[in-house]
């Protein structure tokens, strides 16, 4: 999927419906065992509380924070950052121009979608369906992800045991400028560490530095040429 559609699927299946339901109620400050109603916003910054309970999240220019062991619906900003806190739960998160971040033991049960900014799923996180970004590096820190780990030009690592179900795909950059500006940069950087495991194929659409400990486990390698390493780590960059 190229950077267009990319926003495209993000606006149309995430910040839409939100914006529709611009008149719904705005939680109030303390926590609520029950969905309150989602909340759309503009220009402005979006704040769950710790442990409160919520519907969809949509702003347009502005950040989004969902406190520890919230519960909140899909979640979408176009230019601002997403954090999750710790053993919070959110149907989905995607943002066009952020970095998202997942604490330890959140959980979404969707897809985690940005186009130009990182993403880092921290120990014990689980995302039930897709993580991708275009620019942006993607870390697993001991996270799940349950469907596949996609990237244009970011760089990929997996540490502390983390496991991807649906294979790893690193794709061409099929916008023309793009393309050729890239081909001034540093590849991407892929690194599965020890004890990590990926099932599916890792697919490389293009030239990448691929580095696999000896003590993780991954499934067919197309595209790419893999380097095995001992230790935690492999070479410095």
């Amino acid at each position: 999927m190229n950077k267009v559609s990319l926003c495209m699927v993000i606006l149309l299946t995430g910040l839409v419906p939100g914006m529709a339901q611009a008149g719904s109620t705005v939680p109030g400050s303390s926590p609520s065992p029950s969905a309150i109603g989602s909340i759309s916003r503009v220009n402005a910054n979006i704040q769950v509380a710790e442990s409160e309970h919520t519907g969809d999240l949509s702003t347009v220019n502005g950040s989004i924070e969902i406190g520890a062991h919230a519960q909140v619906g899909k979640t979408t900003t176009v230019n601002g950052s997403i954090r999750l806190g710790e053993g919070a739960t959110a149907t989905s998160l995607s943002t066009v121009n952020g970095s998202i971040h997942a604490a330890a033991q959140a959980r979404v049960m969707g897809r985690v979608i940005t186009v130009n900014g990182s993403i880092q799923l921290a120990p014990k996180t689980q995302v039930t369906g897709q993580v991708s970004n275009v620019n942006g590096a993607i870390i697993l820190d001991g996270a799940h992800v349950g469907g596949s780990l996609e990237t244009t030009s970011g760089n990929i690592t997996l540490k502390n045991a983390a496991l991807v179900a649906g294979g790893i795909r690193v794709q061409a950059n099929h916008d023309w400028f793009t393309s050729w500006f890239s081909a001034f940069r540093k590849k991407p950087r892929v690194v599965i560490g020890p004890g990590s495991t990926v099932r599916g194929t890792l697919r490389f659409e293009r030239s990448v530095e691929l580095y696999i400990s000896k003590q993780a486990r991954v499934g067919p390698i197309e595209g790419a040429k893999a380097v095995y390493f001992e230790g935690a780590s492999p070479p410095a960059a």
